[in-house]
């Protein structure tokens, strides 16, 4: 029969780190959609301009005098480092993708005690609507 789907056959394992529905078909990767660094998580990988990655975020930056972000805190191989905003290029869900050649990335300096806050992004959209509603914790 044309078109007849033999639900009986087995089916093969997923891979490691394959996704697959309930369905039966492979998941389509998920977006990777820019984002604000307010919503930057701990550990996203950081990638020089030709892609690959140096580093992850430790904490995200921001002047409070001026609401503006001014960079990130990475967890190199050498240790801790600090990306200026100006070297950021772009933020992504799974990813940051810097300004930074190879070499530039391994002669970052190490972050200075400043003024400067840390962000930290709430982990939950229950945390975010709550905010929003005004519903306080208990």
């Amino acid at each position: 029969m044309a078109g007849r789907t033999d639900w009986s056959a087995p089916r093969r394992p997923p891979d490691v780190g394959e996704r697959i529905s309930p369905y039966g078909d492979e998941m389509p990767d998920l977006p990777d959609d820019p984002i604000a660094y307010t919503a930057l998580q701990p550990g996203t990988p950081v990638q020089t301009t030709d892609g690959s990655q140096f580093a992850t975020v430790q904490r995200v930056l921001v002047d409070e005098k001026v609401s503006v972000f001014d960079g990130i805190v990475v967890l190199t191989a050498a240790g801790t480092r600090f990306v200026d905003a100006d070297q950021v290029g772009s933020i992504h869900t799974s990813h940051v993708r810097t300004t930074l050649s190879a070499d530039q990335a391994a002669d970052l300096p190490p972050p200075d005690g400043s003024n400067l806050v840390e962000i930290t992004p709430s982990r939950s959209m229950g945390d975010r609507l709550g905010r929003l509603f005004g519903r306080r914790r208990r």
